[in-house]
C-alpha cells in the first residue's frame, strides 16, 4: 500500500488533533453546598436534584469534559448565614442560600418581604421578581462587584403563613406571643402585637419545643417537613406571600476557570433551575398542606377581613424599607416599584395600593 506524502502528513494532523483534544478534557470538581437540608428545603432539593445532575449530563454529553460536585447540604460546608461568604471566599464554588439571612449585604434582595401579602402563587411570584432584576440590572452585578460570584440563577419560598402552640382566633390572641421567623419578615407581626424573635428553620423544632418562641412564619412545606407541627400543631393560613429571594450563585474565580462551553452551560442550567422553581415550590406548598391533613396538624383560614386589616396596617412598609435602601446607596424606589409593578403584569391583585413615594 503506498503513502502519499499528503496523506501522511493529514494523517499526522489529524492523530495531532485528537491528541490535543484528550489532553485538554478535564473533569471539574466543584464544590457545591447550602445551610439548610436537602427535602425540607425545596430551593435546596432542586440544587441537589435538578441543577446539580442537569449540569451533570449536559457537560458530558455537550462537551469534551466532565463536571464532578462535592455535595454538602444541612450546613455541612457553611451554614445558612455563611454561604454567601463561602462562595466569596471559595470554600464553596457554587452556594444556595436565602438573602434573608444577609439583612446588610443584601438588604435590598429581600424587596419581596417588603411588600407582605403579596403573590400568592410561587410561579406568579418568580415571574414578578425575575422582571424587577432584568429592569434593574445593580441587583445581579452587586454579586460580582461586591461579593465575587455570579449569580447563576434565582428561587424561592413558597406561600408563608403562621404555625404556633396554642390556637388562636383573634389576631388580639397573638399580642405577647413570641414568633421566630427569617428576619426581613418579622415586621409583618407589628399589627398582632407579637413579639419578634429572629431565627432559623435549623433551630425551629428545639425552640418552639422549648418555648423559646411559640410560633413560626413558616410556609406549608418547610412546616411539614422539619415537623414543626409536633410542637407546634396549630396552622393558620394567611397568605403573607411566596417569596422569590433565594440565589444559586457561584464564585467568581471558579467560574473562570471554566472552559467558555461549561460556562455556557452552567449560566443556562441556573436559568432553568430557576424557570422551573415556581411550579417546583407550589407543588410543595399543596404537598405541605395536605401533609400537614395527614399528621393531625389544626389548620384554620383567616377571615378576608381581619387579613385585609393586617394589609392595611402594613401599608407604610414598602415605602418605608424602599427609602432605608435609598440611604444605603441602593436603588431602592427603582426596585419596590417595578416590584409593585411587576406583580400585577404577572396578574395579581394586591389587596391595597401601596404607594412608593
Amino acid at each position: 500500500m503506498k503513502f502519499t506524502l499528503k496523506a501522511i502528513g493529514a494523517a499526522v494532523v489529524a492523530g495531532a488533533m485528537v491528541q490535543a483534544s484528550v489532553a485538554s478534557a478535564e473533569t471539574f470538581t466543584l464544590r457545591i453546598g447550602a445551610g439548610h437540608p436537602n427535602g425540607p428545603a425545596i430551593y435546596v432539593t432542586d440544587t441537589a436534584n435538578f441543577f446539580v445532575p442537569e449540569v451533570k449530563r449536559r457537560v458530558a454529553e455537550e462537551t469534551d469534559h466532565e463536571i464532578e460536585f462535592i455535595e454538602g447540604y444541612g450546613g455541612a460546608i457553611a451554614g445558612v448565614a455563611e454561604t454567601l461568604e463561602a462562595v466569596q471566599n471559595g470554600i464553596l464554588d457554587i452556594g444556595a442560600y436565602c438573602f434573608c439571612f444577609e439583612p446588610a449585604k443584601l438588604f435590598l434582595h429581600n424587596f419581596p418581604y417588603y411588600a407582605p401579602f403579596g403573590p400568592q402563587d410561587s410561579a406568579q411570584a418568580m415571574t414578578a421578581v425575575r422582571a424587577v432584576y432584568d429592569d434593574q440590572p445593580w441587583l445581579t452585578e452587586v454579586f460580582e462587584s461586591e461579593y465575587d460570584q455570579v449569580l447563576l440563577g434565582l428561587h424561592g419560598w413558597d406561600n408563608y403563613h403562621l404555625g404556633t402552640t396554642d390556637p388562636w382566633e383573634e389576631v388580639s390572641d397573638l399580642k405577647g406571643v413570641k414568633i421566630g421567623g427569617a428576619g426581613p419578615n418579622l415586621p409583618w407581626l407589628e399589627f398582632a402585637g407579637a413579639i419578634p424573635v429572629q431565627s432559623t428553620l435549623p433551630d425551629g423544632y428545639m425552640s418552639l419545643q422549648t418555648g423559646v418562641y411559640n410560633g413560626w412564619l413558616m410556609f406549608p412545606s418547610a412546616y411539614l417537613g422539619f415537623k414543626f407541627y409536633e410542637p407546634s400543631p396549630y396552622y393558620t393560613r394567611i397568605g403573607f406571600g411566596a417569596m422569590a429571594v433565594n440565589g444559586l450563585t457561584m464564585n467568581q474565580r471558579s467560574f473562570n476557570k471554566m472552559p467558555p462551553e461549561v460556562q455556557k452551560i452552567l449560566m443556562e442550567v441556573g436559568r432553568a433551575y430557576e424557570n422551573q422553581a415556581g411550579a417546583s415550590l407550589n407543588a410543595a406548598q399543596e404537598r405541605g398542606i395536605n401533609g400537614l391533613k395527614e399528621v393531625g396538624a389544626t389548620i384554620n383560614d383567616i377571615s378576608p377581613e381581619v387579613r385585609a386589616g393586617w394589609a392595611q396596617s402594613l401599608s407604610s412598609f414598602p415605602n418605608q424599607q424602599a427609602k432605608d435602601a435609598d440611604g444605603r446607596g441602593f436603588p431602592g424606589s427603582a426596585v419596590m416599584s417595578r416590584y409593585l409593578k411587576a406583580a400585577a403584569e404577572a396578574g395579581y391583585d394586591w389587596p391595597l395600593e401601596y404607594t412608593i413615594e
